[in-house]
C-alpha cells in the first residue's frame, strides 16, 4: 500500500466520524505533533503508533466528551407511558426495540437492562447498590458507539431482551441460579462493547494495536470482554464482592463473550451437538449450564433472522450498510474488499439467505432440539418465512446472480469444519 493510502486512510481514521482530531487531543496530552508525523511520507510504522494512541482516546470518557451524571437522570421518565407498558411485555418475542429505543429517547439499553436486573430479582439478591448500577449500564450505553449502523447500543438491547426470552425457557428456568442469570444479561449487555463497526479482518490488515493486542485472535470479542471488566471494575458495582468472585464474574463473563465469535461457531456447535446426541447433558452441573448459556448468547446475537419480518427486515438492513460502509472504505483505499462488504456486486437478499443457510438455521436447529418449545418453533417459523421472503425479493432484482456462492465461500473461511474446542 502506497505511502498517499496509508495517509488517507491515517487521517479517515482519526476523523470526527470515528473519533477525536488527533491534533489538539495529543495537544492536549503530548503537546502539539510534529507536523512531519501526518506528512504524506508517514511510514506504516508510525500509522500503527499513531492508531494505538487514537484507539486510547477513543476509550477515554473524558476525551470523548461523555460524562455519566447527566445521563442518570432519564430513567425516572423511562417508566412512564408507553415504555412501561412495553417493559410489561418485555420477555414477548414479538418486542420492539427499536420503538422501545424511541420511546425512551435512545436510553433502551439502560433502561430494559435495568429493569430486567430488578424483574430477576438480582438488585436484591446481590445487595447492589441502585445508583452503581444505573452508572454501570450507563457507561456501557455511552461505550457503544451510535454512530455504527449496527453494533450500537439498541442491537445490545435487542441481544439482552432475547436472552431474557431464553432464560425464562423451562429447561433453564429450571436450573438456572441468580448468578448464571447475572452474568447472562451482563455479557449480554456487553458483548459488542465499543464495537468498531468493521470486522477483524479488516482489524488484521490495517494492523490496528487490537490486532496486535490480541495476536490476531477472537480479537473483537477480547476487547469486548476486557472493556466490560474495565466498566466493572470502575463503577465499583461488585466492590462489595469478595476478590474470588470478581474474578470469578469476570472469567466467566469473558467466556461467554468469546462464544459469540462467529468464527468459531463450529467449535461450540459441534460441542453442544454431541452433548444432544449423547442425552448427557446435565443442568445441574455448573459447566453444563455455562455451555447452554453460552449457546443461548449466540442464538440471541444472531436472533435477528428469527424476529418477524417487519423487525428482522429492519436489522437486515442495517447489518448490510454496516458491510458496505467497511466495503467503501476497502475500496478507497486499495485494501481489498473483504467478502460481502461490496455493494455494487452484493445484496441484502443474497447475504441474508447465505446468514440464514449456513449460520443461523444450524445453530437454532441445535438450540430446538435442546428447548423444544413454542419460541423455538416460532424462531424458526420466522427463519423461514423471512428466508422465503428475501428470495421472492431476489428473484424480483434478478434471475441470474448465485445466491449462496458468496456465503458459502466466507462461510467454508469462518467456519474451518476441523476446530473443536478442547
Amino acid at each position: 500500500m502506497g505511502t498517499s493510502h496509508l495517509t488517507d486512510l491515517l487521517k479517515y481514521l482519526c476523523s470526527p466520524k470515528l473519533g477525536l482530531n488527533l491534533d489538539s487531543a495529543s495537544y492536549q496530552l503530548c503537546g502539539p505533533v510534529p507536523q512531519s508525523e501526518i506528512e504524506v511520507s508517514v511510514s506504516a510504522r508510525n500509522i500503527r503508533r499513531l492508531l494505538s494512541f487514537q484507539r486510547y482516546l477513543r476509550s477515554s470518557r473524558f476525551f470523548r466528551g461523555t460524562t455519566v451524571s447527566n445521563s442518570l437522570n432519564i430513567l425516572d421518565d423511562d417508566y412512564n407511558g408507553q415504555a412501561k407498558c412495553m417493559l410489561e411485555k418485555v420477555g414477548n418475542w414479538n418486542f420492539d426495540i427499536f420503538l422501545f429505543d424511541r420511546l425512551t429517547n435512545g436510553n433502551s439499553l439502560v433502561s430494559l437492562t435495568f429493569h430486567l436486573f430488578s424483574l430477576h430479582g438480582l438488585i436484591e439478591y446481590f445487595h447492589l447498590d441502585m445508583m452503581k448500577l444505573r452508572r454501570f449500564l450507563v457507561m456501557i450505553q455511552e461505550d457503544y458507539h451510535s454512530q455504527n449502523p449496527y453494533h450500537n447500543a439498541v442491537h445490545a438491547a435487542d441481544v439482552t431482551q432475547a436472552m431474557h426470552c431464553y432464560l425464562k425457557e423451562p429447561k433453564l428456568a429450571n436450573s438456572v441460579t441468580p448468578w448464571d442469570v447475572l452474568l447472562s444479561l451482563i455479557a449480554a449487555a456487553t458483548h459488542d462493547l465499543d464495537h468498531p463497526g468493521v470486522n477483524q479482518p479488516f482489524l488484521i490488515k490495517t494492523n490496528h494495536y487490537l490486532a496486535t493486542l490480541y495476536k490476531n485472535t477472537s480479537v473483537l470479542e477480547n476487547h469486548h470482554w476486557r472493556s466490560a471488566v474495565g466498566l466493572l471494575r470502575e463503577s465499583g458495582l461488585f466492590s462489595h464482592m469478595p476478590l474470588e468472585s470478581r474474578q470469578q464474574m469476570e472469567a466467566q463473563i469473558g467466556a461467554l463473550i468469546l462464544a459469540t465469535d462467529i468464527s468459531r461457531q463450529n467449535e461450540y456447535l459441534s460441542l453442544f451437538r454431541a452433548h444432544l446426541d449423547k442425552g448427557d447433558l446435565h443442568l445441574e452441573d455448573a459447566r453444563h449450564r455455562h455451555l447452554v448459556l453460552q449457546m443461548a448468547l449466540k442464538c440471541a446475537d444472531i436472533c435477528n433472522p428469527c424476529r418477524t419480518w417487519e423487525l428482522s427486515k429492519q436489522w437486515s438492513e442495517k447489518v448490510t450498510e454496516e458491510f458496505f460502509h467497511q466495503g467503501d472504505i476497502e475500496k478507497k483505499y486499495h485494501l481489498g474488499v473483504s467478502p460481502l462488504c461490496d455493494r455494487q456486486t452484493e445484496s441484502i437478499a443474497n447475504i441474508q439467505i447465505g446468514f440464514m443457510t449456513y449460520l443461523v438455521e444450524p445453530l437454532f436447529t441445535e438450540w430446538a432440539r435442546f428447548s423444544n418449545t413454542r419460541l423455538s418453533q416460532t424462531m424458526l417459523g420466522h427463519v423461514g418465512l423471512n428466508k422465503a421472503s428475501w428470495k421472492g425479493l431476489q428473484r424480483e432484482q434478478s434471475s441470474s446472480e448465485d445466491t449462496d456462492a458468496p456465503f458459502e465461500e466466507l462461510s467454508s473461511q469462518l467456519l474451518p469444519q476441523e476446530n473443536r474446542l478442547s
